[in-house]
């Protein structure tokens, strides 16, 4: 597909549907941390994250291929961003939801004109029925984190960053669910010529897939989803991230637990005015926390001057939900 063909909708593909997020320079946590701490802001996509990035990359392609509608299996922050790119595309989608996901969810998601069933426990169980739905010609299923359209869509927060920043950072901490994002930013970094900088997965226990993974030497499918931070719910670390990490020179897998993610989400609330949920907490508490100083201390990583954190953002999180969040983990 070439940057100028035609959609139906009479725009052309050239024109993104995510926008070029800022990166910014924290002084509260540079602070905190020891170090400067730069973000890059995905929570301020229209959608609320990163998704929107790799999805309309593969919902544009999707729709020169002719296809009529998109079907998405989503616990919250893809499902919103297939809806919008179906909204702004002038197509129909269906958001299949895991029981797990908060009904005003499925609320953003009809407002977007979105079609909206609630299938299965988890993600693994409503992605079933979603693939289901895409065996129709017509229909082009949308995975939330395992397909090449997705990682370089995801890909371009690398490119921006390299124009942003002035100098390379020490470090790229990044948060992990099924490994779109990683996978995307692993990409990213490699063509921007930073496959030397470390990169530090970040999960939460009772939803940590990869850390398990690269334990076991394989992937490993978990028996469910125990964590707050949800939209890090998927079972199984796509393959593909595993083969990626083998390749690169330096990466490490971390995980923290929902106390210390959620501490995060609500000192990032104070330091910078912006609610996030406990997914992309997960990669803040890697600078709010000792992870970064205990990887140090175990020969892993090297002095650190700067770190780059992707607040990948997500849309599952209000204030009384921080709040009810605040007094369940006695923060």
């Amino acid at each position: 597909m070439s940057s100028g063909d035609p959609l139906p909708n009479g725009t052309t593909s050239e024109r993104k549907l995510y926008l070029e997020t800022p990166t910014i320079h924290s002084g509260p946590i540079s602070k905190v941390s020891g170090f400067d701490v730069f973000l890059k802001l995905e929570n301020l996509q229209i959608p609320g994250s990163f998704k929107i990035r790799g999805i309309s990359n593969l919902c544009k392609k999707a729709l020169v291929k002719g296809k009529q509608q998109i079907v998405c299996a989503s616990g919250g922050n893809a499902g919103l961003a297939a809806a919008y790119c179906a909204q702004q595309m002038n197509i129909t989608a269906k958001i299949i939801l895991p029981e797990s996901t908060p009904g005003f969810i499925a609320d953003k998601l009809r407002d977007l004109g979105a079609q909206v069933e609630v299938v299965g426990k988890v993600f693994d169980e409503s992605n079933v029925y979603a693939l289901k739905l895409g065996e129709d010609p017509a229909v082009e299923y949308v995975h939330p984190f395992d397909h090449p359209d997705l990682w370089e869509g995801h890909s371009t927060i690398m490119d921006e960053v390299a124009r942003q920043m002035s100098c390379r950072p020490d470090v790229v901490i990044v948060s992990v669910g099924g490994g779109g994002l990683l996978n995307g930013v692993l990409i990213g970094m490699k063509k921007i010529g930073w496959s030397d900088v470390p990169c530090v997965a970040m999960e939460t226990i009772g939803a940590d897939c990869l850390n398990k993974a690269l334990k076991a030497g394989k992937p490993v499918t978990l028996p469910d989803i125990t964590s707050v931070a949800k939209c890090l719910g998927a079972l199984t670390v796509c393959s593909t991230t595993l083969d990626y990490i083998r390749n690169f020179q330096h990466f490490h897998s971390c995980v923290v637990d929902d106390r210390q993610a959620v501490d995060a989400c609500l000192r990032f609330s104070d330091d910078h005015r912006m609610l996030v949920e406990p997914a992309c907490g997960a990669s803040l508490a890697a600078v709010y926390g000792d992870t970064i100083k205990t990887l140090q201390n175990e020969g892993k990583l090297g002095p650190i001057k700067s770190a780059l954190v992707i607040v990948c953002g997500g849309s599952s999180v209000t204030l009384s939900a921080l709040e009810k969040w605040r007094h369940d983990f006695n923060l």
